[in-house]
């Protein structure tokens, strides 16, 4: 008892600093599970949670048997799926790249320039693609179709460009952050390894294919992993605010999210979008299951858990 006490005096300004952060987690992550009760009735708000009727399944039925279920679901897989292989190639090639930079002023320098588009806002984002797509004042429109010989394109009425559109804003704006996780991981590897791949004669190419990408394997894996959880969660205000809602792009850009958006607006149906929420968590959920299950089989080391 004794030794336990002076533990606690020990790291007490540890505990003092923890409850902040154990506050925030139950109020903003916990308490909200409660609201998975919302799924299963026909949720009434002046009645409240608990007064509301039991409707068993039916909200997850009518979440199935709408016509745009098969859409909605196809659009979310397809484009995370294509996000996550996209993503994953790219933020390791920038962080080889920066890796390549000797002078410490210019690294960080480039650092700051690609995490950059991470921390901007998804509105500020739209904004800046519909500066660049509107059909009167857009500069492709207006400064470089021109010059290429191509006629102006109504690309907010051209659904067939927006697969790409949203894919290069999502590059764009998630790379940056990526790079820096893989970057700390390459940091991290013991320069010997390098110094025994050139005194074997390794090229610079070699010893990246070779050295670098085979130790980063492991945050590979766990980085993929989590975005696997999350194959049926969307960036909302990509899907959303980029497209600026317009309804004709809406078989191209609608997804889970933000058809229980609309569902919510228009209908108010609380319960279908709970439904929603729940279906999202319990594949996800399964997905990462099965992930780690596939890395345990081929790489034990290299699985979450």
């Amino acid at each position: 008892m004794l030794f336990n006490s002076r533990k606690w005096k020990k790291y007490a300004p540890l505990y003092l600093l923890m409850i902040p952060g154990l506050i925030y987690l139950l109020i903003n992550n916990y308490l909200p599970m409660f609201g998975i009760i919302i799924a299963f009735k026909n949720f009434i708000p002046h009645k409240g949670i608990f007064g509301s009727d039991w409707v068993g399944f039916d909200n997850f039925k009518y979440l199935f048997k709408t016509s745009d279920a098969y859409i909605i679901t196809r659009n979310t897989v397809l484009y995370n799926g294509g996000f996550i292989l996209l993503n994953t190639v790219a933020a390791i090639t920038v962080a080889i790249l920066l890796n390549e930079i000797r002078i410490k002023f210019f690294q960080r320098f480039y650092q700051s320039i690609i995490i950059l588009p991470y921390l901007i806002s998804m509105i500020i984002v739209s904004y800046l693609v519909f500066a660049l797509l509107s059909s009167d004042t857009g500069f492709i429109n207006k400064s470089v179709l021109p010059h290429l010989g191509i006629d102006e394109i109504s690309w907010y009425a051209q659904k067939q460009y927006w697969p790409y559109i949203l894919t290069i804003v999502n590059v764009w704006k998630g790379v940056g952050y990526l790079s820096v996780v893989y970057l700390a991981s390459i940091i991290g590897i013991d320069t010997e390894y390098y110094e025994a791949a050139t005194l074997d004669g390794a090229s610079r190419w070699q010893q990246i294919r070779y050295v670098t990408i085979p130790l980063i394997v492991p945050v590979i894996s766990m980085m993929t992993l989590l975005a696997i959880g999350r194959i049926f969660y969307s960036d909302f205000g990509l899907f959303y605010q980029v497209p600026m809602n317009s309804g004709i792009l809406t078989d191209t850009t609608n997804v889970i999210d933000t058809y229980v958006y609309r569902a919510l607006m228009n209908l108010g149906d609380f319960g279908m979008s709970s439904a929603a929420g729940v279906y999202q968590s319990v594949v996800g959920f399964v997905l990462v299951l099965l992930s780690n299950y596939v890395v345990r089989v081929y790489s034990k080391e290299n699985a979450l858990f």
